[in-house]
């Protein structure tokens, strides 16, 4: 790998896993884990099946199942038979798991003060780079 890339990509690791992490926040303040967070921000983006809502979190489906029963129990999600195929269900978010989606995604949105103080040209030029690496 490329010395610089390298360094690079070990800065943005540390710049947000490490100084900017905000994942014990959104914990802290919706009093859950963080991959029950991240389930529901990936329900909120549309509705899915257990198979495909484990493939988003990288786990498996028996996991992924836990996590929406307990979803489920706190009013957060809603199961519906699948209507092209009964056998299965579709997840979707209830309004109090939007609500709860929402707030995850505006604590890890919020950037972090060394951001905001950048210069608004060395910001224009982050966020081209970053435009470019997301293609």
């Amino acid at each position: 790998m490329n010395d610089v890339a390298a360094r690079a990509w070990g800065r943005m690791l540390d710049l947000v896993l490490e100084r900017n992490d905000r994942r014990k926040e959104v914990v802290d303040a919706l009093g859950m884990s963080f991959v029950k967070t991240k389930a529901l921000r990936r329900l909120a983006a549309r509705p899915m099946t257990m198979r495909e809502l484990a493939e988003e979190l990288l786990t498996d489906r028996p996991y992924a199942t836990v996590l929406v029963d307990d979803l489920e129990r706190r009013g957060l999600v809603q199961r519906e038979v699948h209507p092209e195929d009964r056998r299965s269900k579709i997840v979707s978010v209830t309004p109090a798991g939007r609500a709860v989606s929402d707030t995850s995604a505006q604590i890890l949105q919020r950037a972090p003060a060394s951001l905001l103080a950048l210069p608004e040209e060395d910001l224009a030029a982050l966020d081209r780079i970053l435009a470019r690496l997301a293609e």
